[in-house]
Order: structure tokens, then sequence, then C-alpha cells
């Protein structure tokens, strides 16, 4: 199957209402509007994901990402978590998050920024919001295709106005471990620390997630928001958002600090870097038997890696 350019996939009408909101903000936009991720027919944006109906099989527009890879159930997406905030057990995470608060939530940003805000998730949710069919790959090689609801994360940044220092973005979890009993471990240095360079968190596929199958996102997948990095590995994809400053040093994520021999900055999906435990060259897409060929940066590659020119990904892993 021929792969469908990014360019084509975005419709005209959500193209140009977002063209109209930039004009509107003075902001200027480089280069055509990417959704990259999604398919001709492609849902409208949602202003406001209706409520979660965890029993229901949400309909979508889209059946499958620009490879042809079918959606992944909303059954799946829902009900196999990481989120050790909660618990290490996959199945388990959406059962212990049922009753996690997620409002009022408020995202405070701020840093080597000149206009440091507090946003609510309502003021959030004022940007335009677009779907896009994302393929997710975890670190585990397991994999899914998930239609998110979301803006990109370089409209947020672009709000705050980056200074001319900062040169990474930190991202942080809530932490409550009375409500996230798996905070309570102290395997791990809480809360949850994740981080990405300057121009990786500006490019248009990095979206601020909101929803998944034009709902609002539930708590198991990082309610009430999260990151969505989509050429990196899910762990870099941090969920239930509270903080993003802009730092001049790269960050220590949680993953770092925790096995630095295991977990680089980048994690960038690379099938020819084997995690110290197992092999990346194959992922096991949940919902099909076998196992399939893992691309590089996940398929993504005609769109990022020219972030990475020059650079040793073997290093840099």
């Amino acid at each position: 199957m021929e792969k469908i350019h990014p360019s084509e996939i975005t419709p005209e009408h959500v193209y140009m209402s977002r063209r109209r909101f930039m004009r509107g903000v003075g902001a200027v936009v480089a280069g055509s509007l990417l959704s990259a991720c999604g398919v001709p027919q492609v849902g409208s944006p949602t202003e406001t994901p209706a409520t979660p109906d965890p029993t229901s099989e949400p309909k979508v527009k889209a059946t499958a990402d620009e490879l042809g890879d079918p959606l992944t159930s909303f059954k799946a997406v829902t009900n196999y978590n990481n989120f050790y905030e909660f618990t290490t057990n996959k199945e388990r995470v959406a059962r212990l998050a049922e009753d996690f608060i997620t409002s009022p939530w408020t995202v405070e940003v701020g840093g080597l920024v000149h206009k440091p805000r507090t946003f609510d998730i309502d003021d959030l949710r004022q940007f335009p919001q677009e779907e896009r069919i994302y393929r997710l790959r975890c670190v585990e090689a397991w994999s899914m295709v998930i239609p998110w609801v979301g803006f990109p994360l370089s409209e947020l940044l672009k709000d705050v106005e980056p200074t001319s220092k900062a040169k990474f973005v930190r991202f942080e979890t809530l932490f409550d471990p009375d409500q996230m009993p798996g905070q309570k471990n102290s395997t791990f240095d809480w809360p949850y620390v994740e981080g990405l360079r300057l121009d990786e968190a500006m490019h248009d596929l990095t979206l601020m997630a909101t929803g998944l199958y034009g709902k609002s996102l539930l708590s198991q997948n990082g309610a009430p928001v999260r990151l969505v990095v989509p050429w990196k590995y899910g762990f870099k994809s941090i969920k239930s958002i509270v903080k993003i400053d802009l730092v001049e040093e790269m960050p220590m994520s949680l993953w770092m600090a925790a096995a630095p021999q295991e977990y680089g900055f980048y994690a960038n999906v690379n099938p020819s870097v084997s995690h110290p435990r197992w092999s990346q060259t194959s992922e096991r897409r949940i919902g099909e038997s076998g196992r399939r060929e893992t691309l590089m940066f996940n398929g993504y590659g005609e769109e990022v890696a020219g972030l990475y020119a020059g650079m040793d990904l073997k290093k840099n892993f």
C-alpha cells in the first residue's frame, strides 16, 4: 500500500480553521500542517470530547492509520495500560484509576518563557482539537494504533513564548500517593518526569492529547491531558501532566534515573538498538497474533529523521 503523505491527510476544514486561529494569535506556521498519522476520512475536530462511557465501543470515521494498519480496539486501549503511578500490572490500572479526580485540573507552564501561565483543562481545550491516528510503540515491544484527540504542543509553547535560553522542555506528572497508590513504591523517584529537546517539542507531530476515540481521556490513559510523541517509545509520552518547564539543561527523566543503562534521553524507536534484556527488531501488535517488524522511528522517519541528522543514534539511545 502506498503511504499517504501527511499533508494529504488533514481535511480542508480542519486546516482552514487552524489557520484562522493562528492568524488570530499572531503565530507563524512553518510549513504545511501535518496530521501525519491518519487517513483521508479522518474525523472532524472535537471541540470538547464527550464524557467517556467505558462500556461502549465508540465510532470513529477513521479505521486505520496511514500505513493501512487497523485501529486497536477501544476495549484494549482502555484496559491494557502502563501507568506505574497506579500499578505495574497493566490489566489492573483501569480499576485502580476509576476514582481518580481529574477536575479541577491545572497545568503550570513556566521556566525560561516570557509569559508564564497556568492553564486549566478548559483553557487547553480552547486550542483547536484534532483527531490524529498514531502508532504507539512500547519499549516492552508491544504496540497499538490509537485515534487520539488533541492539539500540537507547539501551540501551547508559542503561547508562553520561550526565551532564547530555552533548549529543553521538562514535563511533570501529578504526585498524589493517596490517589495513585503506585507512587508509594520507593523504587522510583516520584513524581514522574520526562523531557524533550525544544525542537522535538515544537515538531507538529508532538501532541498534547485530551481524548481518544472521540471521547475525553479516561484516567488509565493519562487524563485529563498527556503527551504523545509517536516516533518515541511510549514511556516518553508522560501522563496526567501538571507542570511544564522550559529549561536550558537536559532534564533527568524518571527512567533515566532508575535505570540509566537501559533508558536514554532520546528513546527513539530504533530496531537496530536492542534493549539490554530483549530485542527491538519486532513487536507484538495488541489484537494480532504473531509479531511484526519494528519500523525505524515507528514509521515516522520521513517526518522526523532530520531532527537527528549527524547524531549517533546508538550512542544517543
